[in-house]
């Protein structure tokens, strides 16, 4: 359902503004963190933990989304991630 419009921004912004498109791919995987955060109530008020639950589902389906499989993953969990 989302791959054709991230490949749609990757095509375009990748095109015409490469420099953006760091930026919405932090964005995307920011707003999918999110997500977890709601359907999961157990990572409600964890963001480490949903950032954890993400990270496994990166190495278990790394071609679930397509920045996934372009390489752009957020980062590990460490102290200096924009994810926080």
């Amino acid at each position: 359902m989302f791959n054709p419009v991230l490949r749609g921004w990757s095509n375009y912004y990748g095109r015409f503004y490469p420099s953006e498109l760091g930026r919405i791919w932090f964005n995307v995987n920011w707003y999918l963190v999110q997500w977890v955060r709601r359907k999961y109530k157990r990572d409600a008020g964890h963001k480490s933990r949903a950032r954890e639950y993400l990270s496994l589902q990166i190495y278990a389906n790394p071609k679930l989304f397509v920045h996934w499989q372009q390489g752009v993953m957020p980062k590990k969990l460490d102290s200096g991630s924009r994810m926080s």
